[in-house]
Protein backbone atom coordinates (compact mmCIF):
# COMPACT_ATOMS: atom_id res chain seq x y z
CA UNK A 1 0.00 0.00 0.00
CA UNK A 2 1.64 3.10 -0.93
CA UNK A 3 2.50 5.78 1.87
CA UNK A 4 -0.34 8.21 0.53
CA UNK A 5 -3.47 5.79 0.65
CA UNK A 6 -2.34 4.95 4.12
CA UNK A 7 -2.91 7.80 5.63
CA UNK A 8 -5.63 8.65 3.63
CA UNK A 9 -7.10 5.38 5.15
CA UNK A 10 -6.20 6.14 8.72
CA UNK A 11 -7.52 9.80 8.51
CA UNK A 12 -11.00 8.01 7.31
CA UNK A 13 -10.92 5.43 10.24
CA UNK A 14 -10.10 8.69 12.56
CA UNK A 15 -13.03 10.30 11.45
CA UNK A 16 -15.14 8.16 11.64
CA UNK A 17 -16.91 8.52 15.43
CA UNK A 18 -16.72 12.02 15.09
CA UNK A 19 -18.97 11.89 12.12
CA UNK A 20 -21.15 9.17 13.87
CA UNK A 21 -21.44 11.64 17.09
CA UNK A 22 -22.47 14.96 14.50
CA UNK A 23 -24.81 12.57 12.62
CA UNK A 24 -26.76 11.65 16.57
CA UNK A 25 -30.43 12.54 16.95
CA UNK A 26 -30.89 14.83 19.83
CA UNK A 27 -32.56 13.84 22.87
CA UNK A 28 -36.61 14.19 22.66
CA UNK A 29 -38.20 15.27 26.01
CA UNK A 30 -42.24 14.62 26.17
CA UNK A 31 -44.42 17.47 27.53
CA UNK A 32 -47.91 16.74 28.39
CA UNK A 33 -50.15 18.88 30.09
CA UNK A 34 -53.98 19.24 30.49
CA UNK A 35 -53.98 22.72 29.32
CA UNK A 36 -53.14 24.94 26.32
CA UNK A 37 -50.10 26.41 25.20
CA UNK A 38 -51.63 30.18 24.73
CA UNK A 39 -52.61 30.08 28.94
CA UNK A 40 -49.06 28.26 29.72
CA UNK A 41 -46.40 30.22 27.92
CA UNK A 42 -44.63 31.84 30.87
CA UNK A 43 -44.77 28.50 32.84
CA UNK A 44 -43.26 26.35 29.58
CA UNK A 45 -40.64 28.95 30.00
CA UNK A 46 -39.76 28.13 33.35
CA UNK A 47 -39.14 24.43 32.38
CA UNK A 48 -36.53 25.63 29.75
CA UNK A 49 -35.08 27.61 32.56
CA UNK A 50 -35.01 24.09 34.31
CA UNK A 51 -33.38 22.49 31.46
CA UNK A 52 -30.94 25.42 30.86
CA UNK A 53 -29.41 24.95 33.83
CA UNK A 54 -28.51 21.83 33.43
CA UNK A 55 -26.85 22.62 29.67
CA UNK A 56 -29.94 21.76 27.61
CA UNK A 57 -31.37 24.24 25.16
CA UNK A 58 -34.20 23.15 23.30
CA UNK A 59 -33.99 22.99 19.36
CA UNK A 60 -30.04 23.40 19.99
CA UNK A 61 -29.62 20.00 21.70
CA UNK A 62 -32.63 18.70 23.01
CA UNK A 63 -36.05 18.64 21.01
CA UNK A 64 -39.41 19.41 22.96
CA UNK A 65 -42.65 17.39 21.81
CA UNK A 66 -45.77 19.20 23.39
CA UNK A 67 -49.03 17.38 24.12
CA UNK A 68 -51.99 19.91 25.03
CA UNK A 69 -55.26 18.13 25.67
CA UNK A 70 -57.03 21.83 25.82
CA UNK A 71 -58.56 21.07 28.81
CA UNK A 72 -60.21 17.99 27.67
CA UNK A 73 -58.45 14.98 30.43
CA UNK A 74 -60.37 12.31 27.92
CA UNK A 75 -57.95 12.87 25.43
CA UNK A 76 -54.33 12.58 27.84
CA UNK A 77 -54.35 8.93 27.17
CA UNK A 78 -54.02 8.84 23.64
CA UNK A 79 -51.67 12.02 23.77
CA UNK A 80 -49.40 9.86 26.18
CA UNK A 81 -49.49 6.79 24.15
CA UNK A 82 -48.40 8.77 21.08
CA UNK A 83 -45.24 10.04 23.12
CA UNK A 84 -44.14 6.53 24.11
CA UNK A 85 -45.12 5.70 20.24
CA UNK A 86 -42.54 8.33 19.55
CA UNK A 87 -39.77 6.56 21.77
CA UNK A 88 -39.11 10.06 23.85
CA UNK A 89 -36.43 9.82 26.40
CA UNK A 90 -38.29 11.03 29.44
CA UNK A 91 -41.73 12.81 29.81
CA UNK A 92 -42.61 15.78 31.58
CA UNK A 93 -46.12 15.48 32.94
CA UNK A 94 -48.34 17.90 34.97
CA UNK A 95 -51.24 17.79 36.81
CA UNK A 96 -52.82 13.98 38.49
CA UNK A 97 -54.41 13.43 35.36
CA UNK A 98 -51.51 13.82 32.64
CA UNK A 99 -49.11 12.09 35.40
CA UNK A 100 -51.66 8.98 35.43
CA UNK A 101 -52.48 9.23 31.49
CA UNK A 102 -48.30 8.87 31.13
CA UNK A 103 -47.78 6.03 33.96
CA UNK A 104 -50.51 3.71 32.66
CA UNK A 105 -48.88 4.40 29.06
CA UNK A 106 -45.48 3.13 29.85
CA UNK A 107 -43.60 1.81 32.68
CA UNK A 108 -40.43 1.91 31.11
CA UNK A 109 -40.21 5.36 30.03
CA UNK A 110 -38.82 8.14 33.11
CA UNK A 111 -41.76 10.37 34.24
CA UNK A 112 -41.19 13.63 36.09
CA UNK A 113 -44.45 14.56 37.50
CA UNK A 114 -45.76 17.58 39.45
CA UNK A 115 -48.83 17.08 40.76
CA UNK A 116 -51.05 18.83 43.63
CA UNK A 117 -51.66 16.17 45.79
CA UNK A 118 -50.26 12.81 47.47
CA UNK A 119 -48.34 11.44 44.77
CA UNK A 120 -48.36 8.03 46.78
CA UNK A 121 -52.16 8.38 47.61
CA UNK A 122 -52.29 8.65 43.67
CA UNK A 123 -50.29 5.45 43.41
CA UNK A 124 -46.94 7.10 41.51
CA UNK A 125 -44.43 6.31 44.18
CA UNK A 126 -44.16 4.38 47.39
CA UNK A 127 -41.28 6.17 48.81
CA UNK A 128 -40.44 10.47 48.58
CA UNK A 129 -36.94 9.19 49.40
CA UNK A 130 -36.31 6.78 46.77
CA UNK A 131 -38.69 6.11 43.70
CA UNK A 132 -38.65 2.39 42.85
CA UNK A 133 -40.67 2.60 39.68
CA UNK A 134 -40.42 4.99 36.85
CA UNK A 135 -41.97 8.10 38.31
CA UNK A 136 -40.84 10.71 40.62
CA UNK A 137 -40.79 14.88 40.48
CA UNK A 138 -42.38 17.91 42.48
CA UNK A 139 -45.17 17.81 45.03
CA UNK A 140 -46.75 20.94 45.18
CA UNK A 141 -49.39 20.66 47.74
CA UNK A 142 -52.18 22.32 45.88
CA UNK A 143 -54.90 20.04 47.57
CA UNK A 144 -54.15 20.12 50.93
CA UNK A 145 -54.08 24.23 50.59
CA UNK A 146 -58.17 23.84 49.57
CA UNK A 147 -59.32 24.63 53.25
CA UNK A 148 -56.56 27.45 54.22
CA UNK A 149 -58.10 29.20 50.51
CA UNK A 150 -61.27 28.47 52.43
CA UNK A 151 -60.71 30.27 55.70
CA UNK A 152 -59.33 32.96 53.84
CA UNK A 153 -62.57 33.61 51.65
CA UNK A 154 -64.43 33.34 54.96
CA UNK A 155 -62.29 35.67 56.59
CA UNK A 156 -62.79 37.70 53.86
CA UNK A 157 -66.76 37.14 53.55
CA UNK A 158 -67.88 36.22 56.77
CA UNK A 159 -71.49 37.70 56.67
CA UNK A 160 -71.93 35.37 53.33
CA UNK A 161 -74.92 32.67 53.79
CA UNK A 162 -73.00 30.71 50.71
CA UNK A 163 -70.47 30.34 49.11
CA UNK A 164 -69.89 28.21 45.83
CA UNK A 165 -66.36 25.96 44.80
CA UNK A 166 -65.91 24.98 41.29
CA UNK A 167 -64.36 21.43 41.14
CA UNK A 168 -63.42 19.34 37.97
CA UNK A 169 -64.96 16.00 38.90
CA UNK A 170 -62.45 14.12 36.38
CA UNK A 171 -59.87 15.02 38.72
CA UNK A 172 -58.17 12.32 40.82
CA UNK A 173 -57.90 14.64 43.95
CA UNK A 174 -61.64 16.05 43.74
CA UNK A 175 -63.46 13.76 46.27
CA UNK A 176 -60.21 14.43 48.77
CA UNK A 177 -60.67 18.15 48.24
CA UNK A 178 -64.48 18.21 48.47
CA UNK A 179 -64.29 15.86 51.62
CA UNK A 180 -61.53 18.38 52.97
CA UNK A 181 -64.06 21.44 52.18
CA UNK A 182 -66.90 20.11 53.48
CA UNK A 183 -65.39 18.71 57.19
CA UNK A 184 -64.52 22.90 57.17
CA UNK A 185 -68.53 23.50 57.05
CA UNK A 186 -69.22 23.09 60.48
CA UNK A 187 -66.10 24.46 61.80
CA UNK A 188 -66.39 27.92 59.98
CA UNK A 189 -70.22 28.10 59.77
CA UNK A 190 -70.64 28.63 56.11
CA UNK A 191 -71.72 26.42 53.89
CA UNK A 192 -70.64 26.14 50.19
CA UNK A 193 -72.58 24.56 47.23
CA UNK A 194 -70.13 22.74 45.04
CA UNK A 195 -70.40 23.17 41.23
CA UNK A 196 -68.93 20.41 38.62
CA UNK A 197 -67.32 21.66 35.52
CA UNK A 198 -65.36 20.05 32.50
CA UNK A 199 -66.49 22.19 30.07
CA UNK A 200 -66.96 25.83 28.91
CA UNK A 201 -70.56 25.34 28.94
CA UNK A 202 -70.39 24.47 32.15
CA UNK A 203 -69.12 26.85 33.43
CA UNK A 204 -71.35 29.33 32.34
CA UNK A 205 -74.06 27.67 33.62
CA UNK A 206 -72.37 27.79 37.18
CA UNK A 207 -71.37 31.61 37.00
CA UNK A 208 -75.06 31.67 35.88
CA UNK A 209 -76.28 29.99 39.20
CA UNK A 210 -73.89 31.73 41.50
CA UNK A 211 -75.03 35.05 40.37
CA UNK A 212 -78.71 33.89 40.32
CA UNK A 213 -78.65 32.51 44.07
CA UNK A 214 -76.71 35.69 44.81
CA UNK A 215 -74.03 32.84 46.00
CA UNK A 216 -71.79 35.40 48.38
CA UNK A 217 -68.14 34.16 47.39
CA UNK A 218 -66.09 31.80 45.74
CA UNK A 219 -63.34 29.28 45.75
CA UNK A 220 -61.91 27.92 42.61
CA UNK A 221 -60.03 24.20 42.86
CA UNK A 222 -56.34 24.34 41.39
CA UNK A 223 -57.19 22.19 38.86
CA UNK A 224 -55.54 22.31 35.67
CA UNK A 225 -58.84 23.10 33.77
CA UNK A 226 -59.30 26.14 35.65
CA UNK A 227 -56.07 28.01 36.12
CA UNK A 228 -56.08 27.55 31.91
CA UNK A 229 -59.12 29.69 32.08
CA UNK A 230 -57.10 32.32 34.40
CA UNK A 231 -58.32 35.32 32.21
CA UNK A 232 -61.76 34.20 31.47
CA UNK A 233 -62.41 33.16 35.59
CA UNK A 234 -60.95 36.72 36.21
CA UNK A 235 -63.23 38.44 34.12
CA UNK A 236 -66.47 36.53 34.96
CA UNK A 237 -65.99 37.43 38.72
CA UNK A 238 -64.55 40.56 38.17
CA UNK A 239 -68.08 41.54 35.69
CA UNK A 240 -69.86 39.97 38.36
CA UNK A 241 -68.33 41.14 41.77
CA UNK A 242 -67.69 37.53 43.38
CA UNK A 243 -64.95 37.84 45.71
CA UNK A 244 -62.58 34.91 44.77
CA UNK A 245 -59.77 32.95 46.09
CA UNK A 246 -58.03 31.16 43.61
CA UNK A 247 -54.32 29.42 43.32
CA UNK A 248 -52.90 32.18 40.76
CA UNK A 249 -52.50 35.89 40.78
CA UNK A 250 -55.00 37.49 38.83
CA UNK A 251 -57.55 36.65 41.65
CA UNK A 252 -58.88 38.63 44.26
CA UNK A 253 -56.71 36.47 46.98
CA UNK A 254 -54.47 33.69 45.48
CA UNK A 255 -52.54 31.17 47.74
CA UNK A 256 -50.89 28.25 46.92
CA UNK A 257 -46.90 27.49 46.07
CA UNK A 258 -45.15 29.21 43.26
CA UNK A 259 -46.31 27.45 39.72
CA UNK A 260 -43.52 28.92 38.40
CA UNK A 261 -41.02 27.45 40.79
CA UNK A 262 -42.35 24.25 40.51
CA UNK A 263 -41.89 23.98 36.50
CA UNK A 264 -38.10 24.77 36.50
CA UNK A 265 -38.28 22.28 39.09
CA UNK A 266 -39.66 19.42 36.67
CA UNK A 267 -37.44 20.86 33.41
CA UNK A 268 -34.03 20.58 36.34
CA UNK A 269 -34.80 16.85 37.13
CA UNK A 270 -36.24 15.85 33.20
CA UNK A 271 -32.37 17.45 32.53
CA UNK A 272 -30.84 15.34 34.76
CA UNK A 273 -32.09 12.35 33.76
CA UNK A 274 -31.46 13.10 30.24
CA UNK A 275 -27.62 13.11 32.31
CA UNK A 276 -27.78 10.03 33.39
CA UNK A 277 -28.67 10.09 36.74
CA UNK A 278 -31.06 7.36 37.90
CA UNK A 279 -34.77 7.88 39.12
CA UNK A 280 -33.90 6.25 42.57
CA UNK A 281 -31.14 9.05 43.40
CA UNK A 282 -33.57 11.66 42.42
CA UNK A 283 -36.37 11.96 45.35
CA UNK A 284 -39.64 13.00 45.36
CA UNK A 285 -39.19 17.09 46.13
CA UNK A 286 -42.10 18.68 48.30
CA UNK A 287 -42.73 22.48 48.36
CA UNK A 288 -41.64 24.13 51.10
CA UNK A 289 -42.83 27.80 50.55
CA UNK A 290 -46.31 29.25 50.01
CA UNK A 291 -47.37 32.50 49.12
CA UNK A 292 -50.48 34.68 49.90
CA UNK A 293 -51.33 37.15 47.54
CA UNK A 294 -53.69 40.00 47.41
CA UNK A 295 -55.01 42.22 44.33
CA UNK A 296 -55.82 45.74 45.65
CA UNK A 297 -57.18 46.96 42.29
CA UNK A 298 -59.51 43.89 42.03
CA UNK A 299 -60.64 45.00 45.48
CA UNK A 300 -61.45 48.21 44.00
CA UNK A 301 -63.45 47.20 40.92
CA UNK A 302 -65.21 44.64 43.49
CA UNK A 303 -66.14 47.48 45.77
CA UNK A 304 -64.14 44.48 48.58
CA UNK A 305 -62.41 45.88 52.30
CA UNK A 306 -59.66 43.53 52.40
CA UNK A 307 -59.71 42.75 56.40
CA UNK A 308 -55.76 44.16 57.68
CA UNK A 309 -55.39 40.46 58.97
CA UNK A 310 -55.19 39.65 55.71
CA UNK A 311 -53.36 42.11 54.51
CA UNK A 312 -50.94 41.81 56.98
CA UNK A 313 -49.93 38.32 56.40
CA UNK A 314 -49.92 38.92 52.34
CA UNK A 315 -46.37 38.37 50.50
CA UNK A 316 -47.67 40.46 48.07
CA UNK A 317 -50.29 43.18 47.93
CA UNK A 318 -50.90 44.12 44.15
CA UNK A 319 -51.66 48.08 44.04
Amino acid sequence: MRRREFITLVGGVAAWPLTARAQQPMPVIGFLNSGSAAEWAHLVAAFKEGLNELGYVEGKNVAVEYRWAQGENERLPSLATDLVNRQVAVIAAFGPPAVVAAKTATATIPIIFQVGTDPIDLGLVTSFRRPTSNLTGINIFAEVLTPKRQELLHELVPAAALVAMLVNPTSAQTQSEVRNVQAAVDKLGQPVRIFNVTTDRELDAAFATIIDQRIGGLLVQPDQFFTGRRDQLVLLTTRHAIPTVFVIAGALISYGTSLRASYRQVGAYVGRVLKGEKLADLPVQQATAFETVVNLKAARALGVTIPTGILLRADEVIE
